[in-house]
């Protein structure tokens, strides 16, 4: 079974073969050759779940990279419940397919309250009840997201490299300050709101930026990567 997860950049992918994972990359969303290289060398895959987020040209493309497998592939799409999650948002089929994937795999990793956390293009912090429901969560621009809006649209702040400080004082510093007291503010107060509530919560922190924020966060918390691939694993062996 051939997993993908993509991303607003990257796309990350797995084979599965009796549930262990046996090949596993990554590339760039206009990397194609490269893509292209890696399913060549893979046997066929009896099955293809994608997570995908990055619109329907990525979709279509994928599908001419995957045309030569018999089997095409399956877009996940958020359900009102599955695998022991349920779906709390307004409309269950709006929830991003990668949040999903990711909360999916959280239950079945935790099996109790959760804050799921994905530090990416975008950062997303997810709450799961202790029930396993999925209460609701927040969406903000990524690390680099912010630094890059900066950059773009003001004249006069330039994307240097600076570093957390309590109170900066320089342009550096104050900026990457900011975008990291943003985060980690959002991370501390969701997980706060979900502690009052449960009193036993964990937090899963994942995404190409996590490792910049986990230093900084003084929370119960586990480091898992590919959440979204995990997911899809669990989704498609509770369809076999």
């Amino acid at each position: 079974m051939l997993l993908l997860d993509v991303g607003n950049s990257r796309c990350k992918w797995a084979l599965a073969q009796a549930g262990a994972w046996t090949h596993q990359g990554v590339a760039g969303n206009t990397e194609w050759v490269v893509l292209q290289h890696a399913f060549a060398a893979l046997p066929p895959p009896h099955r293809i779940l994608v997570s995908n987020v990055a619109g329907e040209a990525m979709a279509q493309r994928l599908g001419a990279i995957c045309a030569a497998w018999k089997c095409q592939p399956e877009f996940v799409t958020a359900d009102a419940e599955c695998c022991g999650v349920r779906n709390g948002y307004e409309r269950a089929e709006s929830l991003g397919s990668d949040r999903w994937a990711a909360l999916i795999a959280a239950w079945q990793r935790v099996r109790g309250a959760c804050l799921v956390v994905n530090c990416g293009t975008a950062t997303t912090v997810d709450a799961l009840s202790a029930q396993g429901e999925f209460l609701g969560g927040l969406i903000l621009p990524g690390v680099s997201l912010m630094q890059h809006s900066l950059a773009t649209n003001t004249a006069q702040l330039l994307a240097e490299q600076g570093s957390l400080q309590d109170f900066p004082r320089n342009t550096a510093d104050a900026i990457h300050s900011g975008m990291m007291q943003a985060t980690l503010g959002a991370i501390r107060h969701q997980f706060g709101l979900l502690h009052s509530r449960y009193g036993d919560v964990r937090c899963l922190l994942g995404g190409g930026a996590a490792e910049i924020v986990q230093p900084h966060l003084d929370l119960p918390l586990e480091r898992v990567d590919n959440l979204v691939l995990k997911g899809l694993q669990v989704i498609g062996e509770s369809e076999a």
